[in-house]
């Protein structure tokens, strides 16, 4: 088996969770290590690809959300998230718990994990491909503070215009980041579709909307000042005032190694799911019939 591996280069938790890896699995399967990595790590006969020419089964990632989006816009190969990081909650490892983590390891090695595959949003402006999101597409002004208009298309057909700080179209998965901060709703990520979230919208009362994956979605800048459109909190491009930019389903999926179904515990442990986890928790609860 080959198996990858990349470090967030500048956090050193990251780091130290890379040579931990690196020791438990040397001599028990082929290593490769990203240029950034090698690099990071030094040593004799440190040295490795870019992620981008990279071959493996299995990509380890370790460090922070960043880490891994950087990971899955740069490399196909099936990524196992370690969190060397703060929040982390795509990770599917968390590194400061070290049982978890050598356990995660050795069932890599020996194959006892499922491949969970998720939905990303392809991103054009007038006919140029941006990237693919596993998380959001962001359109906004590229002054701050300066609220605009934005026209919705939906398959052609005109939506309406909603006047923000931006727009975004977020996938499930991204509808536990930057879209449930601005109002949006939580999507199971194995679910498939598209959320389109206002940021800071006038008047409030702008709700999300939930569209069919297979729809394609143009937001038009209204006449004025220019934009600014984001892939993921990475990749930029500008938006010149008129301009548009389509969204539509990627045909590329993101491939997660998963260990164990843990995406609602996660959500209670990271107190993004308001629900209680079990019964007479801070209310009463009525008895039954």
């Amino acid at each position: 088996m080959r198996i990858g591996l990349h470090a967030n280069p500048r956090r050193p938790r990251a780091l130290e969770l890379a040579r931990a890896a690196l020791a438990r699995l040397e001599g028990r399967a082929e290593l490769v290590l990203s240029s950034e990595t090698a690099e990071a790590l030094g040593g004799p006969g440190r040295e490795g690809p870019p992620l981008e020419e990279m071959r493996a089964d299995v990509l380890i990632a370790v460090g922070g959300d960043g880490t891994f989006l950087n990971c899955v816009q740069r490399s196909t190969i099936p990524l196992l998230p370690v969190n060397g990081g703060t929040v982390g909650f795509l990770a599917e490892v968390e590194g400061d718990r070290p049982e978890e983590f050598s356990a995660a390891l050795d069932r890599v090695v020996s194959g006892q994990y499922n491949l969970e595959e998720r939905m990303q949003i392809a991103a054009q402006i007038d006919g140029v491909f941006l990237a693919d999101a596993i998380n959001e597409v962001v359109v906004h002004s590229n002054q701050v503070a300066k609220m605009r208009f934005f026209e919705v298309a939906v398959d052609g057909a005109r939506l309406g215009r909603v006047r923000a700080d931006g727009l975004m179209v977020a996938t499930p998965t991204g509808s536990t980041s930057y879209s449930m901060s601005a109002g949006g709703p939580i999507v199971d990520p194995t679910v498939e579709a598209m959320i389109v979230t206002g940021l800071a919208p006038f008047p409030a009362v702008a709700r999300a909307v939930v569209l069919d994956p297979l729809r394609t979605i143009a937001i038009r800048l209204l006449p004025g000042r220019d934009g600014v459109v984001v892939v993921d909190g990475g990749v930029e491009a500008p938006l010149p005032a008129g301009g548009e930019v389509l969204c539509y389903r990627s045909a590329r999926k993101a491939l997660f190694v998963r260990i164990a179904r843990q995406y609602f515990r996660k959500l209670r442990g990271k107190n993004i799911l308001p629900w209680l986890e079990s019964d007479g928790e801070g209310f009463d609860v009525p008895p039954s019939a």
